[in-house]
């Protein structure tokens, strides 16, 4: 089968196509044959050898979501069958024709979407669902703040909190990327570049703030929180260390906390691929939500796709497609 490799860490060169042997199921996965994969900032970090957890990379075949339609079954697998429409979530080695997957972490392909659709799904889904509604707890009628609006996470962030009742807003690099946001729902689109977040979202307040950004947007963030406030970290593109008062932590009672999704467990990823179908699939079906796709590329391109990741010139998802 043909696999993108990463060859060593390194720039989006040392992604390489390469014919690989197609793998087996375990009893407990299913095989796949891969229509679409989702490319995702991880996937970038991975590359780099810099993705928590993810040891010597070379060799590695990239790649933490897919759609496609299983090909095999694991002698313990009861679920699925030959031929069904499905998009998961993996550890690695979605970018290939075939892939092997924990068939706890695989949902049925939305009703309405496209292959190329579904595989920009469950990193994204899953990521915000555990840290905007689990850990973060928004209800309806609170107000969320996502830095990176116009990213995977946000325009997905976007449209759940607006699907369930929350306002909305986001920051984002440039005009087009807040239109974009607005068209989503966003209450608040905000241009870092030109506009001070802070002072723009001070008289409003904050109840949730998702944060890839860290840095010096950690101060501001705890500033802008109501009390009973919590901030989710899912990334720090811009470092992980910030100063804070701790005093007023305790004073306003906020909560600070974050995750990764990679390195938790199978278990793990199970229940919260049960929550995603119970919660997140129906808003899929009703037209509530719907991937952002900006550009799909050949598998053999997907270094073309990184550095179009990295150039963070995109609105929404980037995809790359196997040619079935």
């Amino acid at each position: 089968m043909n696999a993108i490799i990463i060859q060593q860490p390194g720039g989006p060169e040392v992604l390489q196509l390469q014919q690989q042997p197609r793998p087996q199921p375990a009893a407990h996965e299913v095989l796949i044959r891969v229509n679409a994969a989702g490319v995702n900032r991880p996937d970038v970090l991975m590359r780099q050898g810099k993705y928590a957890g993810s040891g010597d990379v070379s060799g590695l075949v990239p790649g933490l979501e897919i759609a496609g339609s299983v090909e095999a079954c694991g002698a313990d697998v009861m679920r699925w069958s030959l031929g069904d429409a499905v998009c998961a979530l993996l550890p690695a080695g979605g970018y290939a024709d075939y892939a092997v997957v924990d068939a706890r972490h695989c949902l049925p392909v939305p009703a309405g979407l496209t292959m190329t659709e579904a595989a920009a799904l469950p990193e994204t889904v899953f990521t915000v669902w555990h840290n905007v509604f689990q850990r973060g707890a928004l209800q309806p009628g609170e107000t969320l703040l996502v830095h990176g609006g116009s990213s995977g996470i946000g325009t997905t962030a976007i449209q759940l909190a607006k699907a369930l009742g929350s306002r909305v807003a986001i920051t984002a690099g440039d005009e087009a990327k807040c239109d974009a946001c607005r068209k989503l729902g966003a209450d608040w689109a905000i241009n870092y570049k030109t506009q001070d977040f802070e002072e723009v979202l001070k008289a409003e307040g904050i109840d949730v703030i998702l944060d890839m950004i860290g840095g010096d947007y950690i101060a501001k963030n705890l500033r802008l929180l109501k009390d009973d406030g919590r901030l989710v970290f899912v990334n720090a593109m811009q470092g992980g260390k910030g100063e804070f008062n701790a005093l007023e932590v305790m004073q306003r009672r906020l909560s600070i906390t974050g995750s990764t999704l990679r390195p938790r467990s199978a278990e793990f990823k199970a229940a919260l691929a049960a929550a995603v179908q119970e919660h997140v699939w129906p808003l899929v079906e009703e037209g509530r939500f719907r991937p952002v796709i900006y550009k799909t590329f050949p598998l053999a391109e997907a270094a073309a796709a990184h550095e179009l990741m990295e150039s963070s010139a995109h609105i929404g998802k980037i995809v790359l497609e196997t040619g079935r």
